[in-house]
């Protein structure tokens, strides 16, 4: 019983504890240190009052955060497990989704779904496709469009009518006033599970988050 006095002393339970062992302790351990520690004071010197309800309030204060961490943990996992079991719903769909590049040839068929964000309406909107030494083979005009999501379609023919070889190709979109963000449309052909839930794996574009689908085809 000295050695647990000297080793608590005027000291509260969480610090023995850490004086004690290393080790991480559970609330028992926590509950019994402490009672050990108002069985071992001195008599003529008694512990206060005050400190005993602040040690308690400690061990309340540890119980529910524990209790905390442990709510969080399972509402994580409940989450990451309806995000993947939401994105297996959309194999084999088509959807929208911000590309900047399209695949074509190669496994996907030629001819692209797309869109351009516009935040304003606007008079005059391009598409502009490049190959992948930067050459423009294609320019779409939307003409003027109102603001939201214009949409476009790409045949797959250069600015001659011709098929365009099988390639990454990239995708500009500008009005007067800016360059505007372009979406592709493509085919959800599997998904890809992560620490933080499920990405996408979409024909012509690749991994891209659930989050990110601006639409369903």
């Amino acid at each position: 019983m000295n050695d647990l006095n000297g080793v608590t002393g005027s000291s509260s339970p969480l610090t023995a504890a850490a004086t004690l062992s290393g080790q991480q302790l559970t609330q028992q351990d926590f509950l019994k240190l402490m009672v050990e520690q108002y069985r071992a004071q001195d008599p003529t010197k008694p512990m206060d009052s005050t400190q005993f309800v602040g040690q308690l309030a400690q061990f309340s204060q540890i119980a529910a955060t524990q209790q905390m961490q442990t709510s969080f943990d399972q509402l994580a996992t409940s989450l990451q497990s309806d995000q993947v079991l939401r994105a297996s719903d959309l194999i084999g769909r088509q959807v929208l989704v911000p590309s900047s590049h399209v695949a074509i040839g190669g496994g996907t068929a030629a001819g692209v779904t797309g869109a351009v964000n516009v935040p304003g309406a606007s008079d005059d909107v391009r598409v502009s496709i490049a190959d992948a030494n930067g050459n423009t083979v294609r320019t779409i005009d939307l003409g003027a469009q109102p603001g939201g999501l214009a949409g476009f379609q790409w045949d797959g023919l250069d600015a001659d009518g011709k098929p365009v070889p099988a390639g990454l190709y990239t995708l500009s979109a500008g009005s007067a006033n800016a360059p505007l963000t372009t979406y592709v449309g493509g085919q959800v052909a599997g998904i890809d599970t992560t620490s933080t839930g499920a990405n996408l794996l979409v024909d012509g574009v690749g991994d891209v988050s659930l989050n990110q689908i601006a639409q369903i085809l």
